[in-house]
């Protein structure tokens, strides 16, 4: 799952990044509502947290403008107000969810997690299938001939970008950009490590490497 959130206050947004990715989620962070809408607008997250007050355009009208253009990302919004008034303007622009500031972060993990599931359900299942291997996208387990694997958070991530692309070829740069950030600068080898990670997990047999391409997930049933 890609996130995007739009908070002008640095030091919360940089904060927020790095809890959410720690839960295996990517996260983009943008601090003006422009750039945010601009972001949000190109269709590639699964949910955006977006603060009210912003500059270059605020959260209320970012959120319209995304409701007008017919993105149905689910949006959650962030403010200092107080007042239901507020949180009805929110929601009447098409919010989703809304949150006050100051909040805890464990709700906010949780409120982010509710409206994924709901995402998940309006979509279909969320339990994708390739053979006898099972993801479940909304309480982010994985069975494996009927057998529980526990995986880390990013090993999910990585599965999971690859099991919504079974039998497809996955590039190891659409990995990095889904399962860390557009701005990840770190060594793309690192997608290898949870490739082979995977593999000591699931079977070997599990995900082919396509020389020069990426990496394939195929369908194996157990004997």
């Amino acid at each position: 799952m890609r996130l995007l959130i739009v908070e002008d206050e640095r030091r919360l947004a940089l904060s927020l990044a790095a809890g959410l990715t720690a839960e295996g989620y990517a996260v983009d962070v943008v601090h003006d509502g422009l750039e945010g809408l601009h972001r949000a607008g190109e269709g590639v997250h699964d949910l955006v947290v977006l603060d009210i007050m912003l500059p270059g355009m605020n959260g209320y009208r970012v959120c319209a403008a995304l409701r007008a253009a017919g993105h149905d990302v689910p949006i959650l919004m962030l403010t200092a107000k107080d007042g239901e008034y507020d949180e009805a303007e929110g929601l009447d622009t098409g919010a989703d969810d809304y949150l006050t500031k100051p909040f805890s972060y464990v709700v906010l993990v949780a409120r982010i997690k509710a409206l994924l599931r709901r995402r998940g359900r309006a979509g279909g299942s969320p339990v994708l299938t390739a053979g006898d291997l099972r993801v479940d996208t909304a309480t982010r387990r994985v069975h494996a001939g009927g057998e529980e694997v526990v995986l880390t958070a990013k090993e999910f991530a990585v599965l999971e970008h690859l099991a919504t692309r079974t039998g497809e070829v996955v590039g190891k740069p659409g990995i990095l950009e889904h399962v860390w950030d557009f701005a990840y600068e770190g060594d793309p080898n690192i997608v290898e490590v949870y490739i082979s990670a995977l593999r000591r997990k699931l079977g070997a047999d599990r995900i082919l490497t396509v020389r020069g391409a990426g990496y394939r997930l195929v369908a194996v049933e157990s004997s």
